[in-house]
Parts: C-alpha cells; structure tokens; sequence
C-alpha cells in the first residue's frame, strides 16, 4: 500500500506530507487515493504523459516531500509539507501561461462530494467511469467520489469511444465537451448513464440538444479547480454554493469547496480573492430570470469591436453548424478601425472546399446580430489544444 510505503520512507511528524504521484491510469490510482487518503497525506497528482524537463519543473515549484511512481516512494531534498487541513495540491490545466497549484482542504473535498452526491441521488452501488486524466480536478474527483462514498469506479487508461461503449452497467461519467462530441461521433449509446456530467468548457448548445435527442441524461456543470471542480449544475449552485457576479459580470464564488490558496504563492493568491473573501473565476456570466448561471466565457477573451461586446462562444457555436466548418476558434485582433476585430479560425471539414469569410459572414449573420460576424477568416489544419481536456490553447492561435 502506498501509505505503508511513505510511513516506511519518513518519520511520524506533526505536519502534513506532500506526495507527488505519477503513473498511468488504471486501478492501481484508486489504491493510491485510499491509502493516502487513510493515511493523513496530502496528494499531487502529476500526469504521467508529461516529459520529464516538465515534471522537474512541476516537482521544483510544488516542492513535495515524496514522489510515489506505482512502484517506489522516494524522498526529494527540499520539499515542503502542506498545512495539516490541505488534502489535495492540483496545477491548473495551464491555458493561461503558467499553471498554478491549488491547495484543497479536506473540507473542500469532503462537500464537494457529499454535495454532488446528492444532486445526482447517487448511491453506494452506483460505477463510475474515470476516464478524465486524474491530474486534472474533473478525473481526481470521480476517483474520491468512488472512495469516499466506497462505490466501484472504472479507471480508463486513456479515454477511447470503444471503453466507454463497453461500460453497460455503470451509473456515471464526467467527460469534457470534446470526448461528448468524439463519443456520439462514434455512436456509443450514453442513453443507459443515469447521468453524463459535462464540464471543463463551455457545452456548445447544439451539442447539448444533440446528446439529449439520443436519450442521454446530460449535466451541465460549471467550476474551476479553484472551486474543486463543478459546483453548479444546470445553472444551480450545489448546497452551501453561493454565486454572485461582480464588476465586469465577473462570477464570484463562495463555499466550503473554494480553495485555500495556491501553493507557495501568495501574492497569486490574494489576487484570486476580493476583499470580502469571494473566488474571482475570470469568468463572466449573466443571471436568467429563473436565476440560473449563464456562462458569457473568459473575461479575457471578451472582443470589443466598435464599441460592441462580442463573446467568442456564441460565435463558435454558431460557426459550428456551418456544413463546411469542422472546428473553429474566434478570437480578437487590433484594428485600426474597430479597435478589434472578430476572427475566426477555421479547420475545414474538405481543404479542397473551405467556407469564405463572405459566406460565414453571411451565415452568422442570420442568427446574430452582423457585427458579431468574422471579419477575418484564418484557415488551419488543426487548432491548438492543451492535453487530453481538448481545450484550445488560443494563445497558440496564429498571431498574424
């Protein structure tokens, strides 16, 4: 057992270890969160794709006290425990520079499931299907949820429409909206999931509708690693959740599953907070009439063309059910005359036949209003992406 190993490796202390764990997914990863989690450590979870220059450099900015690699607990010169309330150290997916690392408590942790537990009524009995990378918030969660509730879970050793269609008999699943999209693409029939979480990006609402017209039961949620994952489903905020949106319609937070801070960053973390203690997402959104969250997208990614707000996820979704357009991105570029202008980057579903600016103009025109049209069409063989998630690094985008 993993805690055997790190209690053979260290003395009995008064503060919290910090164990870096890299290996594959597979069963072995359900092992290792119990027995560190029995044993009072704290994990960081670290995906074993990532080239060695980059998980030194991870290893040298987390400082941990151990990294277990599935066979062998070994100490590291300089690591630093956690304070004794922090269970879990999770780096941020990275699309925005530099990823961060989040400090999650045991408290965070343990409402984070108890909470989604009850929205989903789910039971003791019920399998879950991992097949999200486990050093991301979205796979560690499903794992602790199977532990803590004591419920059996599939650990998928990468995610493949073959795996999931073969999982008759489990009861949940959390994927982002790229692996929904691969999913029906491959004709799996989700229908028999008593609930298919869909997260980590915004769900196309074409997606949506399509996955619910073949019978599958999809949750919306919405979260950050900061938050410790979803924390609002179908637009609701989880039990103990609050919401609210601040200047800018910037999403605010506040909960027991918000983060206690980054890692050996202070500065990064006062910043995260306002000064009455709510997360800052970096996200901004609306209020329905119901009250439901509305997500508008990255605060940051916001274009402002002629003195016009335009939301580059409506215009990708629109552009998305463009015959010719098999993936897109949009984002702003200075202009001389507009300040900015709308551009959208295009993989062509034929490269012998790709969409002309005139003609996706025109069809987003019929659906938004014509100054949220791409002024600029930039045509690709594949957008840039971060990992397994699927989300598009914009700051790879071509910039000119």
């Amino acid at each position: 057992m993993v805690a055997d190993r790190v209690a053979d490796t260290v003395e009995i202390r008064e503060h919290t270890a910090l164990v870096a764990v890299r290996m594959p997914p597979g069963p072995a990863w359900r092992e290792a969160v119990e027995s560190l989690w029995a044993s009072g450590a704290a994990l960081l979870p670290i995906d074993h794709r990532l080239p060695d220059p980059e998980v030194e450099a991870l290893l040298k900015r987390a400082r941990p006290e151990m990294l277990f690699d599935g066979e062998t607990v070994t100490g590291i010169s300089g690591g630093l425990p956690v304070e004794p309330d922090v269970r879990v150290v999770v780096a941020t997916s990275g699309t925005g520079g530099a990823p961060r690392l989040v400090e999650l408590t045991r408290e965070a942790i343990d409402h984070a499931v108890s909470s989604s537990t009850l929205a989903l009524e789910a039971g003791p009995g019920d399998r879950w299907v991992c097949c999200l990378p486990i050093a991301h918030v979205g796979g560690l969660l499903v794992l602790l949820r199977a532990v803590l509730t004591d419920s059996p879970v599939s650990v998928h050793p990468r995610f493949d429409p073959e795996l999931v269609a073969a999982e008759t008999d489990a009861a949940f699943i959390s994927v982002v909206p790229t692996m929904l999209a691969r999913l029906l693409d491959s004709g799996v029939d989700l229908s028999s999931f008593r609930a298919v979480l869909v997260g980590g990006a915004g769900l196309d609402p074409a997606l949506e509708e399509r996955a619910r017209s073949e019978g599958v039961r999809v949750v919306r949620t919405y979260g950050l690693t900061e938050s410790c994952g979803g924390v609002v489903y179908e637009g609701r905020p989880l039990p103990g959740t609050e919401v609210r949106l601040g200047k800018d319609a910037e999403i605010e937070l506040r909960g027991p599953t918000v983060m206690k801070g980054y890692r050996l960053d202070p500065d990064a973390t006062a910043s995260a907070f306002t000064d009455d203690a709510w997360l800052r997402t970096g996200d901004a959104g609306r209020l329905a009439p119901d009250g439901s969250l509305l997500v508008d997208g990255r605060l940051d990614d916001l274009i402002i063309t002629g003195g016009e707000k335009v939301w580059p996820g409506e215009v990708e979704a629109v552009l998305r059910l463009h015959p010719k357009v098999a993936e897109v991105a949009v984002t702003g570029r200075p202009d001389p005359d507009w300040g900015e202008r709308v551009v959208a980057f295009v993989v062509p579903r034929r490269v012998v036949q790709p969409p002309s600016l005139e003609g996706l103009r025109r069809f987003v025109a019929r659906r938004l209003p014509r100054y949220k049209a791409p002024r600029e069409v930039v045509l690709l063989a594949e957008l840039p992406k971060v990992g397994e998630l699927g989300k598009v690094n914009k700051r790879e985008l071509p910039s000119d």
